[in-house]
């Protein structure tokens, strides 16, 4: 039982103190002040919110081809210490996940040795070469809860169309990674002054943006679900804005590094600031806020891209794109959106919750809320909490993050999947009434 916490379950509006009892993995009942049954395990949840467990539809783990990076194992390990009960894999691995049979070895892999909820994100095309459809039907029957080329953007027009084309009657969404080719080849880093001073190739804005807009427009006549992964431009908040207007079923996610680094982070040659896409300007920072906080990006997702340390150590241009995200993403996304006055606590939870579960029709499975009779899937944090990002928090393989040692507020104590804490923070593991 999980007593006294402010439980916030945006799915259904409640935002009220409560106790929540657990039975055989499932929520048995939330009400005020319920009488401990014998025996059970009791967390002490007064001061922190309690909601439903974190879900995060954009991490890289790796699993198989890269295992010196990540694991499923040791990334669903990171995912439970940030506080996340459910991540979505892509499929940018070797070989790709363009398969049932890939699909179900995610699958067996993560029912054996995962910390956390894992589904995959089947490959839109085979191989992820943007030259040939994937087996989208076959795909979508054996578990995939969306389809993504991420890591590549689908460069043709024609192919990102009939991609859409045949999404679309699977009733999942398309998840784009926005990179025009020929506008960012060689490119390390956003254009502009920093780019300029180091003597480094830019990567302008307009490389994302076009991309958007041309999907957009491809999708008008076809209604496929569409979903901008990472958004990093100001520019691409506005396309969003405007489709999403419009009626089109376009939605977009914000990254923690986006919501807080600009450029100057690359001062020095620095090569855990290099980003896919790049950390931009405060301007864009300003905006994606301001789309956050408009309902314009509706979804938060942390990119999570473990590289070793070698990797990472190369010069700025040869050195891999991509940050770890999933230990330390909440206190960075209370800092830019809950401390910056853009959103609040409870709108914040959406993002991570049932937002998330709706984009990749988890919501049907009873994840991203809190209900009675779902699963029991719950996040404990503690919004006051302060503390220094270091080496020791991590829980993945990999350390690539610019973050260490940096001051925060807020944190994930205790993590819940399925009626089992798979990590604590501190004081509050559950003791026996």
């Amino acid at each position: 039982m999980v007593r006294g916490g402010r439980v916030i379950d945006p799915a259904s509006g409640l935002d009220d103190t409560r106790d929540v009892l657990i039975q055989d993995g499932r929520v048995a009942q939330i009400a005020p002040s319920l009488p401990v049954p014998a025996g059970a395990r009791v967390i002490d949840a007064e001061g922190l919110l309690v909601t439903p467990g974190l879900i995060d539809p954009h991490v890289h783990l790796r699993e198989p081809g890269a295992a010196h990076k990540e694991t499923i194992e040791s990334g669903s390990k990171a995912a439970a210490a940030g506080g996340f009960t459910t991540v979505c894999c892509m499929p940018n691995t070797t070989p790709a996940l363009d398969s049932p049979e890939m699909l179900d070895a995610i699958r067996v892999r993560a029912s054996e040795h995962a910390s956390c909820r894992v589904f995959p994100v089947a490959a839109a095309t085979r191989g992820r070469k943007g030259e040939a459809l994937s087996e989208i039907e076959l795909c979508a029957r054996a578990g995939a809860v969306a389809f993504s080329d991420d890591g590549d953007v689908i460069a043709s027009a024609g192919m990102m169309s009939r991609v859409l084309q045949a999404i679309e009657p699977t009733g999942l969404a398309f998840m784009q990674h926005c990179q025009e080719p020929t506008l960012t080849r060689g490119a390390s880093m956003n254009a502009g002054e920093v780019s300029t001073r180091l003597g480094l190739i830019g990567w302008p804005s307009v490389a994302e943006e076009i991309i958007i807009e041309r999907d957009i427009r491809l999708n008008s006549s076809i209604g496929a679900r569409y979903h901008v992964q990472h958004l990093s431009s100001g520019g691409s908040v506005e396309i969003v804005r405007r489709a999403r207007a419009g009626g089109q079923p376009v939605t977009a996610e914000a990254s923690p590094h986006h919501l807080l680094l600009t450029d100057e982070a690359c001062e020095g040659f620095n090569t855990l600031a290099k980003m896919n896409p790049p950390l931009r300007t405060d301007a864009d920072i300003q905006a994606i806020r301001q789309g956050v906080a408009d309902g314009v990006i509706t979804i938060l997702a942390t990119d999570h891209a473990p590289h070793s340390a070698d990797e990472k150590a190369l010069p700025f241009e040869d050195a891999p794109f991509g940050i770890i995200g999933l230990e330390t993403a909440l206190p960075l996304y209370a800092e830019a959106l809950v401390a910056s006055g853009a959103i609040d606590w409870p709108r914040l939870i959406a993002l991570l919750t049932i937002e998330p579960a709706r984009l990749c029709n988890l919501d049907a499975r009873g994840l991203g809320q809190l209900r009675e009779g779902g699963p029991a899937d719950l996040t404990l944090i503690d919004p006051d909490l302060a503390w220094t990002i270091g080496a020791d928090d991590l829980r993945g393989m990999s350390t690539n993050t610019p973050f260490l040692g940096r001051q925060v507020r807020g944190r994930a104590v205790t993590t819940i999947v399925a009626g089992s804490v798979t990590h604590t923070t501190g004081s509050r593991a559950p003791v026996t009434a």
